[in-house]
C-alpha cells in the first residue's frame, strides 16, 4: 500500500512539474551503437561524467530496449511510433510507402507550434513524408537557436562517432578519440567486462577498449550540448532525453535481438522533478515519439503502437517489449523476440541459417575476423562455439537475471516449460496484432504494395484478410518444426496465397528428406507465378537432391525483374555451396551487370570467392 501511495505521489509531482510550462522545450541527445556502458548504470570502467550527471538530475531507465539491433529499422519505428515490421520498414535500406494517416510525430509538433530540428541523421526508410515536411531544419546546421523568439523547440542531435565503424576503422577511431586525455584511456588488459562469447585475445580486447573510449568521447560531446542549453538560460525550461539507437557495434550484439544488441541507455531529465530516480518499467524505442507528444500536451494518435511513458496521460505499463530482425544488409534471417524484464524468448523462423552469416560490413571488423580465425583453428571456447554453429535452434529462452550474457538456452528445460509456452503465445499474438509483414518475402511485399498503396495496408487495410496474419504465423512456425509438420506443409503447397506456398516450400526445404511425391510437388512449384515461391521451391528441390533442376530455375531468377527476387536467388545459390559451381558463369555475369542494389553483388561475389578460392571485394 505504501508503494502505491508513493507512486501516485510521484505522478502528481511530475504532472505539477510539467504544468509549469505547457509547451516545454525538448532536446534529444542520441548516440549510435552503444549499450548502457556508463558509470550511472554501474559499469566499473566507464568514464562518462556528463551523462552520469544528467542521470543524477533526471531519471535513469533500466529496462529500455530497441525494436531491432540495427539503426535504420529502429529509426523508422522511433519517428513513427510504429513497429518497423508493421509498416514495412524492417529491411535494411528499403523504401516503404507509409499509410496516408501516419504522420511522423515531429509533424504533429510543428502543427502545434514547435520548431523542430534534426542534426542530422534521418535513415527512416521511407521517402514520404520528406525530411522537409518532417523538420523545420534538417542537416549539419540544424539548431534550436534558429527558431523564432519564444518559440518552443524539439531538437535532435545525433552522435555518429561511436558507430561500429569507429571501432573497425583505425582512422575514425583516432579522429574521434584524439582529444581524450591519458586518464580517459582504457587499458584493454584490465577490462573484465568482455563478453564470454568473444575470443579473449589482444585484438578483441582492443575493440572492446575502443568501445569504451568512443563512449567517453561521445560523453564530452553530450556535455557540450547540455552546456549550450545552460548558457542560453534554457536548462530549466527544457526536457532532455539521452538514448542510443541500439546496442554495441560488435558481433552478436549489433544486428541481434539479445540484450547486447537491444538494451540501451535511456535517461530523461524533466525540470523540477527530483533527480537520481531509477525507473524499471519496460520501455520500447517506439515509445519515444508518443512520450514527446504527451509531454508537449499533444494527443497521441490512437493508431500508434508506441505508448507514452512520461506525462499526464499514461496507459497501462508494458508487459513486454518486442524485437524483430529481418534483412540485415545482404542477408535474410527472420527472427522475433519478446522480453518481459526477466525472460527473453527468441523465435528463429529460419533455423538452418547460421548465427554468423557472412555479411560484408561486420566481416571487416577485427572481432569478427578473430571469431573466424578461432573457428578455423578450432580454438573457440565452449561459449563461443554456441554462436558459431551452422544452424540455430528454433527457440531460445534466457533468464536475463541469472544469465545476463544470454548463453544458457532454457527452451528445452522442463522447469521452464510454462514460461516458454507463455512467451511463445504472446509473441504470436503480437505478430498477429501488428500485422507482421516481415513474414512476407520482400519481392512479394513490393508486388502487393503497388496494389494496396502502402505496406501497412497489406496486412492491416480494409481489404486485407483478417485471418491472414494468423495463418502466416502458423505456417511460418510449422516451417521450422521439421518432420512433425510435413503433412500440413505438403497441403499448403497448393494454397491460394503465394506467401503460404512460400513458407510451405521453405519448410519442406528445411526438412530436406521426403518421398518422391514431395519432390515432384516441389518441382511443379518451381513454375509458380510468384518469384519467391519459385525460389523457395528451387531451394527445396536442391535440398531434396535434384540440384540440376533447381539451378536451372535459380539461373533465371538471377535476371528477375524483381530485385529482391534476384537477391534471394543469389543467396540460395551461395548457400548450396559446391553445386553452385555449375552457375559460376551466371554469377560472374551478375558482377559485370548493373544491379538495382549492391547487396546482389555482395552475395554473388561471396559465392564466387568460396567456389573459386578468390578474395575479390565489392562495395
Amino acid at each position: 500500500m505504501n508503494n502505491k501511495i508513493l507512486f501516485f505521489g510521484f505522478l502528481i509531482s511530475l504532472c505539477s512539474c510539467l504544468s509549469v510550462f505547457a509547451q516545454p522545450n525538448i532536446l534529444w541527445i542520441s548516440a549510435e551503437d552503444i549499450g548502457p556502458h556508463f558509470g550511472c548504470y554501474g559499469d566499473p570502467h566507464a568514464i562518462t561524467p556528463n551523462i552520469d550527471q544528467l542521470s543524477a538530475e533526471g531519471t535513469r531507465y533500466t529496462n529500455a530496449y530497441t525494436t531491432a539491433g540495427v539503426c535504420a529499422p529502429c529509426r523508422s519505428g522511433i519517428i513513427t511510433g510504429m513497429y518497423q515490421n508493421s509498416i514495412g520498414t524492417h529491411h535494411m535500406r528499403c523504401n516503404a510507402v507509409l499509410p496516408s494517416w501516419l504522420k511522423p510525430f515531429p509533424i504533429l509538433l510543428r502543427q502545434s507550434g514547435y520548431y523542430c530540428t534534426n542534426n542530422s541523421k534521418t535513415d527512416y526508410q521511407f521517402s514520404r513524408p520528406s525530411t522537409g515536411e518532417i523538420w523545420d531544419q534538417n542537416g549539419s546546421k540544424a539548431h534550436w537557436k534558429n527558431r523564432k523568439k519564444g518559440q518552443p523547440f524539439f531538437a535532435v542531435f545525433n552522435y555518429t562517432g561511436c558507430h561500429e565503424s569507429g571501432i573497425a576503422s583505425e582512422g575514425k577511431y583516432r579522429a574521434v578519440t584524439g582529444k581524450l586525455k591519458p586518464e580517459q584511456r582504457q587499458d584493454p588488459a584490465n577490462l573484465d567486462t568482455l563478453p564470454p562469447y568473444y575470443p579473449d585475445t589482444p585484438v578483441v580486447r582492443e575493440d572492446w577498449k575502443r568501445n569504451y573510449e568512443l563512449i567517453t568521447a561521445m560523453d564530452a560531446w553530450a556535455g557540450s550540448l547540455i552546456k549550450e542549453i545552460k548558457d542560453a538560460g534554457l536548462y530549466e525550461e527544457t526536457i532532455i532525453f539521452f538514448w542510443a539507437d541500439h546496442g554495441v557495434g560488435l558481433p552478436r550484439a549489433k544486428r541481434w535481438l539479445y540484450g547486447s544488441g537491444t538494451h540501451i541507455p535511456l535517461i530523461v531529465r524533466v525540470p523540477g522533478k527530483e533527480g537520481g530516480q531509477i525507473d524499471t518499467q519496460l520501455v520500447s524505442s517506439v515509445d519515444l515519439g508518443p512520450t514527446v507528444l504527451n509531454l508537449a500536451g499533444i494527443e497521441v494518435p490512437d493508431k500508434l503502437q508506441g505508448r507514452a511513458f512520461i506525462g499526464e496521460k499514461l496507459s497501462a505499463p508494458r508487459r513486454f517489449v518486442f524485437g524483430a530482425r529481418d534483412r540485415m544488409d545482404e542477408r535474410y534471417d527472420i527472427i522475433r523476440s519478446i522480453f518481459d524484464g526477466r525472460y527473453r524468448y527468441i523465435r528463429n523462423f529460419e533455423p538452418l541459417k547460421p548465427y554468423y552469416q557472412y555479411m560484408n560490413t561486420p566481416e571487416k571488423g577485427a572481432t569478427m575476423r578473430e571469431i573466424r580465425r578461432a573457428e578455423k583453428e578450432g580454438t573457440l571456447t565452449q561459449t563461443g562455439k554456441i554462436f558459431s554453429t551452422d544452424k540455430k535452434p528454433v527457440e531460445e529462452l534466457y533468464d536475463y537475471k541469472s544469465d545476463p550474457h544470454e548463453i544458457r538456452n532454457l527452451a528445452s528445460d522442463p522447469d521452464h516449460s510454462i514460461i516458454l509456452k507463455k512467451m511463445r503465445s504472446n509473441l504470436a499474438q503480437w505478430q498477429s496484432e501488428i500485422g507482421d509483414i516481415g513474414l512476407i518475402p520482400e519481392a512479394e511485399i513490393e508486388i502487393r504494395e503497388k496494389k494496396t498503396g502502402s505496406r501497412f495496408e497489406i496486412m492491416n487495410g480494409e481489404l486485407s484478410d483478417k485471418n491472414q496474419v494468423q495463418r502466416l504465423v502458423s505456417i511460418a512456425t510449422k516451417a521450422s518444426q521439421g518432420n512433425p509438420a510435413l503433412g500440413e506443409l505438403i497441403s499448403a503447397i497448393t494454397d491460394n496465397d503465394p506467401v503460404i506456398r512460400y513458407w510451405a516450400l521453405t519448410g519442406i526445404g528445411n526438412i530436406g528428406v521426403a518421398e518422391d511425391e514431395v519432390l515432384e510437388l516441389s518441382k511443379k512449384a518451381m513454375k509458380d507465378e510468384s518469384p519467391n515461391v519459385r525460389i523457395a521451391a528451387a531451394r527445396a528441390v536442391a535440398r531434396l537432391g535434384d540440384t540440376d533442376s533447381a539451378l536451372q530455375v535459380l539461373r533465371k531468377e538471377l535476371r528477375s525483374e524483381h530485385q529482391w527476387g534476384r537477391l534471394a536467388a543469389a543467396i540460395v545459390i551461395d548457400e548450396m555451396g559446391e553445386p553452385g559451381r555449375k552457375v559460376v558463369k551466371d554469377l560472374k555475369e551478375v558482377l559485370s551487370t548493373r544491379q538495382p542494389n549492391k547487396y546482389i553483388l555482395r552475395v554473388a561475389n561471396r559465392a564466387l570467392n568460396d567456389l573459386l578460392g578468390t578474395e575479390n571485394r565489392v562495395p
